[in-house]
């Protein structure tokens, strides 16, 4: 599910890392957004509406909205659209607003 070859872009690959989400290892390029790696990896789904409980995925994609929040490393909050996927990264869907442990 990645692009590999585009007519006008290069894409320069940072090396192939594990990172985890919901517990599952996963498998990734460092330095892409943590939301790619998922797209990729074929979860679309990064959370729910807090009212209806809707699935919500990616939306601006920039860092404007709060769609994509999730808790990294234990840590909440965190837009994945922007966020580059380090190895080993813990990745977890946030419920509701999140809290620190």
């Amino acid at each position: 599910m990645r692009i590999t070859e585009h007519p006008i872009l290069e894409f320069q690959r940072g090396e192939e890392v594990t990172f985890f989400f919901e517990g599952q290892e996963l498998k990734g390029f460092e330095g892409e957004t943590i939301a790619a790696a998922l797209h990729a990896a074929g979860i679309k789904v990064l959370g729910h509406s807090p009212n209806m409980h809707r699935p919500r995925g990616l939306f601006c994609a920039i860092g404007n909205c709060s769609s994509c929040l999730m808790v990294v490393n234990g840590e909440p909050n965190i837009r994945i659209c922007v966020e580059k996927l380090k190895p080993g990264m813990r990745v977890e869907t946030q419920q509701g607003k999140g809290c620190l442990k």
